[in-house]
């Protein structure tokens, strides 16, 4: 079984550059390279990564690809570029011979306008994808998912995937109810996948537990079923709360519920496909 980490990070650390690691989360503010991930996958038997953008600038793209290059075992990247710029089809044609490229994402869920997914200089941006053949990740907080739905909609014929089941606001006490309903909604378009990924940064409380986390992994498994959920660590974010072994191990624990096939699909089979990796 093939087991792909679909979600993670690699910087060069400047506080400059990554303004939003606040001096609160002290042990991110390092560099994160491929040779401190490779520690981590082989570890926990993970084969391949697919590196995601941590910044919006073209030169992050740049960079993650130069690290793809060099390190067979990342097998795709989820870069930045400008889609809302008139000039977006030319910047697109320009990258077009990026083999490892495999989608974009833009930050949304920090983004002040509440419906900058429906703006139209956007998604002119976002209806040149399927052109290329690159997804898209939609990155964005549980509140943000009716919008995210009209997103979606906008673009039937486009792949999309949805970063750290929307981020939902967990807590002891029970699930986010307006969350799971919203997210069911979402999850009904045959066009978007979900990535299970790090959801302990998103915990209140002081302790996060399994227990916590579980009902989100039923209403994820339930939601998108096991041909469009997928593994995802959020590395080296997820160290704001627990180890990459932690995390592997936590969903490892969910996952034995699954059965071996189904098991293939949410370790590596939906990142292949939703990326187009080209695991064999």
């Amino acid at each position: 079984m093939i087991r792909v980490d679909s979600h993670h990070h690699f910087w060069v650390y400047s506080e400059k550059e990554y303004g939003w690691i606040s001096p609160q989360m002290q042990i991110l503010r390092r560099d994160f390279v491929p040779k401190d991930l490779l520690r981590e996958t082989q570890a926990t038997h993970i084969d391949y990564v697919v590196s995601v953008q941590a910044r919006q600038e073209m030169k992050e793209t740049e960079f993650l690809l130069d690290q793809a290059k060099d390190n067979p075992w990342i097998r795709g990247v989820v870069g930045w570029v400008p889609l809302a710029d008139p000039k977006i089809g030319t910047i697109l044609e320009g990258l077009r011979g990026q083999s490892k490229l495999k989608g974009v994402r833009h930050v949304v869920q920090d983004e002040p306008d509440e419906r900058f997914l429906d703006r139209d200089d956007f998604n002119a941006g976002v209806k040149l994808l399927k052109e290329f053949d690159w997804t898209y990740d939609v990155l964005i907080f549980g509140r943000q998912l009716p919008m995210a739905i009209r997103f979606v909609d906008r673009h039937p014929e486009q792949r999309f995937v949805l970063d750290h089941i929307a981020k939902p606001v967990i807590q002891s006490g029970g699930v986010d109810k307006q969350w799971e309903k919203d997210f069911r909604e979402l999850a009904k378009r045959p066009h978007v996948a979900c990535k299970f990924s790090a959801l302990m940064t998103e915990v209140r409380d002081p302790n996060w537990t399994v227990e916590m986390l579980r009902p989100y992994w039923d209403v994820a498994l339930d939601a998108f079923g096991a041909d469009r959920l997928m593994f995802g660590s959020d590395w080296p974010v997820c160290l704001l709360r627990a180890t990459y072994a932690d995390w592997v191990a936590t969903v490892s624990m969910f996952a034995a519920e699954l059965n071996r096939d189904e098991e293939a699909k949410f370790w590596g089979g939906n990142a292949n496909r939703a990326y187009k990796l080209g695991i064999q």
